[in-house]
């Protein structure tokens, strides 16, 4: 069962997607690139990096998801229960990062 999936208004991407033709191909689809600039391009575009700054918080949680086993290697054999598993890991991640930040939570 596949659900619609809303069209994003930007993209986050790191400086190995910038290019060109990529940008201008975001850009008449309607999406707005945020992507720094290579260190060897002639004209910099800088893009908002204050929305760029999610982009390493997103990449952080991926990697943490990881550190369980049973997601990295994907032991499940159904969709569903992957998918299951990875909400029960993000809402224990997001809880103990919670209580991490206010103690006076717990």
């Amino acid at each position: 069962m596949a659900l619609p999936l809303p069209k994003p208004k930007a993209l986050l991407a790191d400086k190995g997607y910038d290019g060109d033709r990529f940008r201008e191909n975001l850009l008449m689809r309607g999406i707005l690139p945020i992507i720094p600039p290579r260190s060897n391009r002639k004209a910099p575009v800088h893009p908002d990096y204050r929305r760029y700054k999610d982009r390493n918080r997103i990449e952080r949680m991926f990697g943490k998801l990881k550190q369980q086993r049973r997601i990295a290697t994907r032991y499940d054999k159904t969709v569903l229960s992957f998918e299951s598993f990875l909400n029960l890991a993000a809402a224990q991640l997001t809880a103990t990062t919670a209580i991490a930040r206010n103690p006076s939570i717990s």
